[in-house]
């Protein structure tokens, strides 16, 4: 980043030179090539050769501020040449060079330097030898930071470096408003602020090595703590759902859900105000400020067979957001527009999340919620499908994202359900207004197979929206998905969906089709539409959430070839980024030899693509539990398409749930809560 020296002392450039070019909006920074530790509220971002130079966005952060930019190694004079860095664990990454001293008379390096990097500030470095004389070297930290805000580093309007002090056994950098402090353990020979520089001779006998670690802090003057992290490597509270695992014929099953747990683990918050309440960041590093509504939703869901008590938390977290009367946005969840694309005006994600709301409630009842807690959620629930009703007015249509907005495809499939769940959830509880949700949908799919369909020479297919006047707006794209999306209701069963028989067969084959999956999962929108672009979010890009209800929702509709395809492309990209899925990467058509290309504005990790994998690989044990009625049914994919595969720590009704799936596609429960009835 400008402004900031790799070595050596600070640089001041006035503001403008490090402004973007005129005429040139503010784009987010590269990160598909960095390594991104995260332990929320904290994580650290770093190139895959150690050293944190201040470009870009690499850096220590907290609460959204960058702590240390700068974090330069040099021993004996020279920076150590990158061998590898590689991910450890979701919170942690490691980062290995060498360094040649002048004592050594061959090519062979004999000094190692390791440095394991922790998302919450600490950095461990250990200088090894394997010098057959004692060594005596100069080890220098060269720090330095700009305490910048996030956003204004990725839109590459960072500050200028601020001067250090000496603070103890390290520096000390202040701004208005907060200080990050850096003290090192031994404590340093040397220090000198006005370069940011710590300096260690250095003894190391013949394979022997020592160690320095470094430790960030920020220091809040006169504000309130920053919340702790939920989850942290060394403790702090367990993750809202059990030791869940895969073993099977595809050994890739057991490595991606291992990564994915551990992504959605770093990625859990607290409410602040409520602590004990957890729900998922969006994504890192773009997206782990404010609460994104239907992305927690939507990982919430997909999570369901770990366990209900993050639905639960996400739930009552967004049920404190819902918006009071009187007016017509009384009990809508508040959500911001999205980018829909070239064909379509921007969406709200608040409707996709008042419309998830009831849904995730009728679902993680029928996981186990218990009737507690579900009644304590019923009013905001009830508060959703009356705002829904009172949005359609006297029409069938639900607008989005205001009254004259488009009719949208798939905002009519997660209005249709969330109207089928929520009845279901009334009845359950004696409350009314369920004959009037079921009479609505009924209304809507009669019409939508109409209205959101054209026929042509290939079968016909869905269109993408419908104008208030009645123009068809026509793309395809993995919209398509959620109308294969259901959602599950009693005694195992999934709700109707607003297609008919030979329509659904349709999208089926359309998602299974070459226009719409790349060989590495569903684009979103097909490669023969216009304004395709490999790189477009929602004009052509693989979304793993969208995906993953692509599978989920050809596999409850029985076609499991489609289902199978998709799959295992998704796998194999997961395996070509290291197990941890980025919310998206390039549809490029798949060929042989080729590997997915990364985007370089996505989140990784993502909370919707860690949750997706979960949903992903559960699709295939098929479980569809009842826990009111006191059943559980296990209906896995008879083409079984990673072969043999074994969950164990699900949880339904909150106790821990084993099941196997054969290589012949047949289910057997191998651990469940006692009273639960096993059915087909």
């Amino acid at each position: 980043m400008q402004g900031i020296a790799p070595n050596g002392p600070s640089i001041h450039r006035p503001p403008e030179q490090r402004r973007p070019p005129a005429g040139r909006a503010p784009a987010p920074q590269p990160v598909h090539q960095a390594l991104i530790c995260v332990a929320l509220p904290a994580f650290a971002i770093s190139g895959e050769h150690g050293q944190l130079t201040g470009d870009g966005l690499e850096g220590f952060y907290r609460g959204g501020r960058r702590l240390l930019a700068r974090c330069r190694v040099k021993v004996a004079g020279a920076e150590p040449v990158p061998v590898q860095g590689r991910m450890l664990t979701a919170d942690r990454a490691r980062f290995v060079g060498t360094v040649r001293t002048p004592a050594e008379a061959g090519p062979d390096p004999a000094v190692t330097v390791e440095r394991v990097r922790d998302a919450e500030g600490i950095e461990r470095i250990t200088v090894r030898s394997a010098a057959v004389q004692e060594l005596r070297l100069v080890v220098e930290v060269s720090l330095g930071t700009d305490l910048a805000e996030l956003g204004a580093i990725a839109a590459g309007r960072a500050g200028p470096e601020i001067p250090a002090a000496v603070h103890a056994s390290g520096l000390r950098w202040s701004a208005p408003g907060l200080h990050a402090v850096v003290t090192a353990d031994p404590q340093p020979g040397d220090v000198l602020a006005s370069a940011g520089l710590l300096c260690w001779e250095i003894q190391l006998p013949p394979g022997g090595s020592r160690n320095i670690e470094l430790r960030v802090r920020p220091e809040l003057p006169g504000r309130p703590r920053t919340p702790e992290p939920v989850a942290a490597s060394r403790g702090g509270a367990p993750p809202p759902w059990g030791d869940a695992e895969a073993d099977g014929d595809d050994t890739r099953a057991a490595a991606l859900l291992a990564a994915s747990l551990a992504d959605l683990r770093a990625l859990l918050v607290r409410d602040p105000g409520h602590p004990g309440d957890v729900h998922l960041a969006a994504g890192i590093p773009w997206r782990c400020g404010q609460l994104a509504p239907a992305e927690a939703l939507w990982a919430a869901r997909m999570t369901l067979p770990l366990g209900v008590r993050l639905a639960a938390g996400t739930l009552r977290t967004l049920a404190r957001m819902q918006l009071p009367g009187p007016g017509p946005d009384r009990g809508r969840i508040p959500g911001a527009l999205r980018h829909s694309g070239a064909h379509l005006p921007p969406g709200c994600t608040g409707v996709e999340a008042t419309l998830l709301f009831p849904v995730v409630l009728a679902e993680a009842r029928r996981w186990g919620l218990a009737d507690q807690e579900t009644e304590g959620l019923l009013p905001a629930a009830e508060g959703c499908l009356e705002w829904l009703l009172a949005s359609v007015r006297d029409g069938v249509y639900l607008p989005d994202p205001a009254p004259g907005g488009p009719y949208r495809c798939e905002v009519q499939a997660h209005a249709h359900r969330a109207a089928l769940l929520g009845a279901d959830l009334l009845e359950s509880y004696g409350r009314p207004g369920a004959a009037g949700l079921r009479e609505w949908a009924a209304g809507l799919r009669r019409r939508f197979q109409e209205d959101f369909w054209t026929d042509d020479l290939g079968g016909g297919r869905p269109v993408a929206a419908r104008t208030p006047d009645g123009r068809r707006i026509p793309h395809l794209g993995s919209a398509a998905a959620h109308l294969l999306d259901t959602g599950l209701l009693g005694g195992g069963a999934y709700a109707a969906g607003l297609l008919d028989r030979v329509q659904t067969e349709q999208v089926a084959r359309l998602l299974g089709g070459p226009a719409l999956d790349s060989g590495w999962g569903l684009r979103s929108l097909g490669a023969k539409e216009p304004g395709h672009n490999p790189f477009g979010h929602r004009s052509g890009a693989v979304r793993v959430h969208e995906t993953a209800v692509a599978v989920a929702g050809l596999v409850a509709a029985g076609y499991e070839k489609e289902a199978g395809g998709l799959l295992r492309g998704a796998l194999d990209a997961a395996e070509a980024f290291g197990y941890r899925l980025p919310e998206m990467y390039a549809g490029e058509q798949r060929i042989t030899g080729s590997a997915p290309l990364p985007h370089p504005a996505a989140c990784r990790p993502a909370a919707v693509a860690a949750a997706g994998a979960v949903q992903l690989l559960a699709s295939l044990a098929g479980v569809r539990p009842d826990v009111p009625a006191g059943s559980v049914a296990v209906r896995p994919p008879r083409t079984a398409p990673l072969g043999e595969l074994r969950f164990t720590g699900l949880r339904v009704a909150e106790q821990p749930f084993a099941v196997r799936i054969s290589r012949l596609g047949l289910g057997m429960v191998e651990e469940a809560a006692d009273g639960l009835q096993l059915g087909a």
